[in-house]
């Protein structure tokens, strides 16, 4: 995996008076987004990086205390900054595993050669994911490995599919 900036969350409010943000998390299991730190908080063209103090499930949402954000006026400032991480923050992954970061933008071919586009997103959808291909049409690709999903190579930024292309 390239190291690439990966947006994990955003910080959607504040919580109390000591400080402490909400957050938004987009990681699977909603907590997990405490287990990375820095953060690369961005917003526009503005960019700061915070180490993550401590945080924990409050409701629906995740409240966390940054490093020098002490009070609610300084957090009130931090409303709206979406929260990244480097690739190279993600635990190590099995041979065939793949973050969903590394399949975007691979190019997307049928076993027989035929360029289906590219992969723009994926969408879990609790039976399997699937993968949005954008290209001359729009095709949603069930994420089978070894059905749907023949080969992945990140090097080469190529993923082969026994698609038909017509669908």
């Amino acid at each position: 995996m390239t190291d690439k900036k990966l947006c994990v969350g955003k910080i959607s409010g504040v919580y109390g008076i000591k400080g402490w943000v909400k957050v938004h998390s987009y990681t699977g299991d909603r907590e997990n987004i405490l287990k990375y730190s820095p953060w690369r908080l961005q917003k526009d063209k503005q960019l700061k990086i915070l180490n993550v103090i401590t945080g924990r499930k409050q409701g629906k949402t995740i409240v966390v205390s940054l490093e020098g954000i002490e009070n609610r006026n300084d957090a009130e400032l931090l409303a709206g900054w979406d929260v990244f991480i480097g690739s190279e923050q993600l635990p190590k992954i099995e041979h065939g595993e793949y973050y969903w970061a590394d399949l975007v933008g691979l190019k997307v071919v049928t076993t027989d050669g035929i360029d289906l586009g590219v992969v723009d997103y994926l969408i879990e959808t609790g039976a399997n994911d699937v993968f949005v291909v954008a290209g001359d049409k729009e095709r949603l690709i069930p994420f089978l490995q070894q059905q749907t999903i023949i080969k992945i190579d990140l090097e080469e930024g190529l993923m082969i599919v026994d698609w038909d292309p017509d669908f």
